[in-house]
């Protein structure tokens, strides 16, 4: 008889404006089961009941009952009010491509739940539950990643989402079976939901996908940041590099503070090498930039990193659906809260530090390979001319670090009016974010083929070990990737040190200095 070992999981409980990024990082992980801080249900109640209260008394409110968009001059009676909500759950269900992944569906979830529960969305708290209900399920709506432009909000995406809700659309099980939408709600135990007033506007108007998908793309990025700090330590240990250029007084006297925090890193992970003194007197003046200057560029990448994780953290915990409901007055105010330029800078941010990691590993590869440079054999392979050795994964590498380039493009700076040109400028947050997903996955590569190719030039002039750290790194390398004696196919290992660079289990001097591990 077989038997199988139930997944462990922690339970989190969500506060509106207090969920961090240490929690949202879990979130995206797996693992969790969510439930609601029960002191939030009595704002959802009163909030649900102002809406209430509009329509008893037959007043004409935006979102409640009017039209939408270039639509909101037109008033729905009262008796088709659950129609209208059904009606703009099903017509801006117009997504396409590809379903987004797991991880970012239960950002979606989850952080569309604490939007909800700020009691300013007018919804019942039972339809929060449920979509907390499908997440602690592994049920997830299926979501197409293309069709939204950031304002009014994520509606096709997040249209897809509240699909399920009432028995419509797709969803995939826990395990990957895709199912109806009424289906997975009656695996949920849930009838599926009768909308009321305001309600299907509450669960399209918001932020959530491209806030999640932004998300998403900060966590890879911590992790490659991470790995590239790792990588550039071996590469400076086999190039023989001075350690110098991270002495802590150069960056005091400059004062960014992410170039103090990587330096320190740097200093921390080289700590007890026997490889640094050996070289104290070679003459080497100076280092080229992508290793004399790695605090400075990385630093520099660490301090937009930390920008925009604040900006995801407060957008994360943000009421941004329209309009927004005051119950100490009573009023329902119509703004602009889903407009998600806030993301789309801050996407755009973290896509410029993906590059950037990149392309200086990228450059730190070639200095590796180069043996006028780096004194190590051609291609870092004894047998030169026989064997092209690391030759051509550079080649892959300096490919994908271009194409970051390429998709670095700032995405914010774009707008296409929509609707009528009621919705005349729009933030474009939801692709911004998305391409971070490329983005994160090409550097994973060019900084796992730093690692593997500085692994190799370590161990071609081996005499001296490096420091604790690096060489434990340097031994988890070398359970991935053996050393390369003569060419082989090498398209597995750089698979291996791809997945080596997203791992985020580097030691705690690295992953302390990034915004959702401090």
């Amino acid at each position: 008889m077989t038997t199988h070992t139930m997944p462990s999981y922690t339970s989190l409980v969500l506060t509106p404006g207090q969920v961090d990024l240490a929690m949202l990082r879990r979130i995206h992980a797996d693992g969790v089961r969510l439930s609601l801080d029960p002191s939030v249900q009595r704002g959802m109640i009163q909030s649900q009941a102002a809406v209430q209260h509009i329509v008893d008394n037959d007043e004409v409110v935006y979102g409640i009952n009017t039209g939408f968009g270039k639509l909101a001059s037109t008033r729905i009676p009262g008796h088709q009010l659950a129609e209208l909500q059904r009606n703009l759950v099903l017509s801006h269900s117009v997504g396409t491509g590809e379903a987004l992944a797991a991880p970012v569906v239960r950002l979606v979830l989850a952080t569309k739940a604490v939007s909800l529960a700020r009691g300013h969305s007018g919804v019942r708290p039972a339809l929060v539950d449920a979509l907390l209900a499908l997440f602690n399920a592994g049920m997830m709506p299926s979501i197409p990643a293309k069709g939204s432009v950031g304002a009014s909000g994520d509606l096709a995406p997040l249209a897809h989402m509240a699909c399920v809700l009432i028995g419509e659309g797709q969803a995939t099980t826990a395990e990957g079976e895709v199912v109806s939408g009424a289906e997975a709600m009656r695996r949920i135990g849930l009838e599926p939901f009768v909308l009321g007033p305001k309600e299907g506007l509450a669960l399209l108007n918001g932020t959530q996908v491209s806030t999640a998908l932004a998300l998403s793309g900060l966590f890879g990025a911590e992790d490659v940041f991470a790995a590239a700090l790792m990588s550039g330590a071996l590469s400076l240990e086999a190039i023989q590099g001075s350690i110098k250029p991270f002495d802590e007084r150069i960056h005091i006297a400059r004062g960014q503070p992410g170039q103090i925090a990587v330096a320190g890193a740097v200093r921390t992970l080289l700590e007890g090498s026997e490889i640094v003194p050996s070289h104290a007197d070679c003459g080497r003046v100076q280092d080229p930039y992508s290793i004399r200057c790695v605090p400075q560029v990385m630093g520099a990448c660490l301090d937009n990193l930390t920008h925009a994780a604040r900006v995801l953290r407060i957008e994360a915990n943000a009421a941004s659906d329209n309009p927004l409901v005051f119950t100490d007055t009573g009023e329902v105010i119509s703004g602009g809260n889903f407009h998600a330029e806030p993301v789309a800078f801050a996407a755009d941010i973290i896509a410029l530090a993906v590059s950037e990691i990149g392309a200086i590993a990228e450059r730190r590869i070639a200095l590796l390979l180069d043996t006028g440079l780096s004194g190590l054999p051609p291609f870092l392979v004894r047998d030169g001319g026989l064997n092209s050795g690391f030759m051509i994964a550079q080649v892959t590498a300096a490919a994908l670090a271009s194409e970051n380039k390429s998709l670095a493009h700032p995405a914010s700076v774009d707008s296409l009016p929509t609707s009528a040109n009621q919705e005349d400028h729009v933030s474009m947050a939801t692709f911004a974010a998305r391409r971070l997903g490329d983005m994160v996955n090409n550097t994973a590569v060019v900084v796992g083929i730093e690692a593997m190719a500085a692994a190799q030039g370590i161990e071609l002039k081996r005499k001296l070990k490096s420091s604790p750290l690096v060489e434990a790194e340097f031994a988890t390398i070398r359970q991935k990737v053996a050393f390369l004696e003569r060419d082989r196919y090498l398209a597995p290992d750089i698979e291996a040190m791809r997945q080596w660079a997203l791992r985020a289990e580097l030691p705690a001097a690295l992953l302390n200095i990034l915004p959702s591990h401090s």
